[in-house]
């Protein structure tokens, strides 16, 4: 039925003005559209509608993650801008906040002004690939 469509990810924000400027200067998505209903991102050809809600609140697991080439080259980006990677109790994280998991692929977690928690993710290389 839908696979065919695209898929367009809803994210609570507090203000959108505030939501704009981690989105767009921070993580460097292009901005489709701002309204009084939302501010719809880029996020490489997905769109992400940043949603104003009265009174957010963030779940305590990734509401959306992005699938990465290199996780430490692009740690080191985000980074630099001021973004803090998070770390959790009881994972095995490396310094800069990754976390191997058991299959091998590279998971590193940070959140949005709303605390919003968002991911990246090195996928490992199947094997005979």
């Amino acid at each position: 039925m839908l696979e065919n469509a695209s898929l367009v990810v809803f994210i609570p924000v507090s203000a959108i003005g505030v939501a704009r400027a981690f989105y767009e200067s921070t993580l460097g998505f292009a901005v489709f559209e701002e309204n009084s209903f939302a501010l719809v991102i880029n996020a490489n050809g997905t769109r992400i509608r940043l949603c104003p809600v009265p009174d957010p609140h963030p779940q305590p697991f990734t509401v959306a993650g992005w699938e990465v080439a290199d996780i430490d080259a692009t740690i080191s980006g985000p980074d630099a801008r001021g973004v803090t990677f998070k770390r959790f109790e009881g994972m095995d994280q490396r310094a800069n906040g990754v976390w191997q998991s058991p299959s091998g692929d590279l998971v590193a977690w940070f959140a949005d002004l709303d605390d919003n928690i968002l991911s990246l993710t090195q996928y490992a290389l199947l094997e005979g690939t």
